[in-house]
């Protein structure tokens, strides 16, 4: 059980569909892009594409273009090659970006700020050496929902984390815990708790007009999924991931004040119980 992130969900449903047809592994290689110790991320759900959410530098006309600076800022070009300045405002922000490391490590979801000619900047710092993966996640206005993605680097010893199947977090005195499998092709339920200091929190406040944010990410090629829950005071959600294999869950969630994160490591079981 890993422990120094955050932790994420109770007493909500959510409904997890990875969109599209997969090919393990097929990730779309856009180029790298290297950076101090700074860099950033944010998520949503997105249009139906040629390729999954996130794998690809380019889609629907969109470009995401990575800038060198101090922090990490960039901008989104559009069909005419022009940066993107008008956005639609989805679950309260106009652009949502999430940074992962390859090895599915160091996980970041923030907001960055957009100046008026289109370059979005944000400060963050990437831990440890590394190739991190940067996903956009935003809707222009009057165009389809879109994830783009990138990658970025920090120089260094890279020295990467192996991920087991996991199903606690803990971070702050609260305790999270899933429950349930993963099924390639099929809504698999899975269930959530979150406790603090031995007594479960039911009281959380809402975040971006939510009260839970997942990102899962496939870990073969970080195909890439961030949904948000449904009204309901259920403790439970539906994951379809679309490929046998395993993948990385982020769950987001805001209580007293603070954002925390738990992250999950899960491999899909099939019916005979054999994971695969």
């Amino acid at each position: 059980m890993k422990t120094g992130h955050k932790v994420a969900l109770y007493g909500v449903a959510l409904t997890v569909i990875f969109g599209g047809t997969w090919a393990a592994g097929a990730a779309a290689g856009p180029p790298s892009t290297t950076i101090g110790e700074e860099a950033a991320h944010g998520g949503h759900e997105t249009a139906p594409s040629r390729v999954p959410p996130g794998l690809s530098v380019s889609d629907n006309g969109y470009t995401l273009r990575l800038k060198r600076d101090t922090s990490l800022s960039f901008d989104i070009a559009g069909p005419d090659g022009q940066p993107v300045t008008r956005f639609a405002v989805e679950h309260e922000k106009r652009l949502h970006l999430v940074v992962v490391r390859r090895d599915g490590s160091h996980f970041r979801h923030v907001h960055p700020a957009m100046a008026p000619d289109g370059t979005w900047s944000v400060p963050l710092s990437l831990p440890d050496a590394g190739s991190y993966r940067v996903f956009a996640d935003f809707r222009p206005e009057d165009g389809p929902r879109t994830t783009l993605g990138a990658d970025v680097e920090r120089a260094g010893d890279y020295r990467p984390d192996r991920h087991e199947t996991s199903r606690t977090f803990a971070v702050d005195g609260y305790e999270v815990s899933l429950s349930g499998e993963l099924n390639s092709g099929k809504a698999s339920p899975v269930t959530i708790a979150i406790s603090k200091n031995g007594k479960p929190v039911t009281d959380l406040q809402d975040y971006l007009g939510a009260k839970g944010h997942l990102v899962a990410l496939r870990a073969a090629d970080l195909a890439y999924l961030h949904v948000h829950p449904e009204d309901s005071a259920d403790v439970k959600f539906a994951v379809e991931v679309p490929t046998a294999g395993q993948y990385r869950l982020f769950l987001d969630f805001q209580h007293e004040n603070v954002v925390r994160t738990a992250e999950f490591t899960l491999t899909t079981h099939e019916e005979d119980g054999h994971g695969h």
